[in-house]
């Protein structure tokens, strides 16, 4: 007959190890549920957006200056292009709900794309590009364009000639501004950091570095607490 010997110290050790990991995991929902109400408050309030900073643009001087403002995301981009971008035009994500921007742009081009992010767990982070004038001495106009999500590559849009230019981001682009008359002749954008995926992934790697530390440790022995050796 066998005998089952039941080690209390053991059962208390193990027991300590889930509370640790228990106690940080109430810390790390604490935070995630602070930063998710002081979010919250600030869309609500209408007062405060989420903080942009813009960068380029990109192309030459002609046309006339434009600018779409700044918004929680890019939900779709539909462009219109042959030998240049012709036009462009966004629909954005504000508070959820999505809003249309204007065309930018001319009438022409025989091709167009339509864009469609899987917002928000899908959100634009690059653009990518050439410029240089159509016609010998014109002013440069944007002649291709490609976007790159945190999951996806979409283009190249157009041709790929002339000056290239570039723009990766850690955060998300959420927003474009630029120049345009008959055709896209300069583009820019808002740029946000990605605060809320990159707080889930902290706190996912997190409790996944704590279970694996305690899934790790070998079980004590009742020699190991007691410092005995073989």
């Amino acid at each position: 007959m066998s005998i089952i010997t039941f080690h209390p110290q053991a059962t208390i050790s193990f027991a300590s190890e889930l509370w640790i990991l228990f106690f940080h995991t109430q810390i790390l929902c604490f935070k995630l549920a602070v930063f998710f109400m002081e979010d919250g408050k600030k869309n609500r309030s209408g007062t405060k957006k989420k903080k942009s900073i813009e960068v380029g643009p990109w192309g030459g001087n002609g046309g006339i200056s434009w600018d779409d403002g700044s918004y929680h995301g890019v939900r779709e981009i539909t462009l219109v292009f042959g030998h240049c971008i012709d036009s462009i035009c966004a629909v954005y994500d504000k508070n959820g709900k999505p809003v249309a921007a204007e065309k930018h742009g001319g009438h022409g081009g025989d091709q167009s794309a339509e864009i469609k992010l899987q917002f928000p767990d899908e959100y634009l982070v690059s653009v990518s590009g050439y410029h240089c004038p159509v016609v010998h001495g014109g002013s440069p106009v944007i002649r291709s364009l490609t976007f790159k999500s945190n999951k996806r590559t979409f283009g190249p849009f157009g041709m790929e000639h002339g000056t290239p230019f570039s723009f990766p981001s850690d955060g998300q682009i959420v927003g474009f501004k630029g120049r345009s008359g008959w055709y896209l002749d300069s583009i820019g954008f808002h740029v946000s950091r990605a605060q809320t995926t990159k707080l889930l992934q902290k706190v996912h790697r997190k409790l996944q570095g704590l279970a694996s530390t305690i899934a790790s440790k070998p079980p004590m022995t009742p020699k190991d607490r007691e410092g005995g050796g073989p």
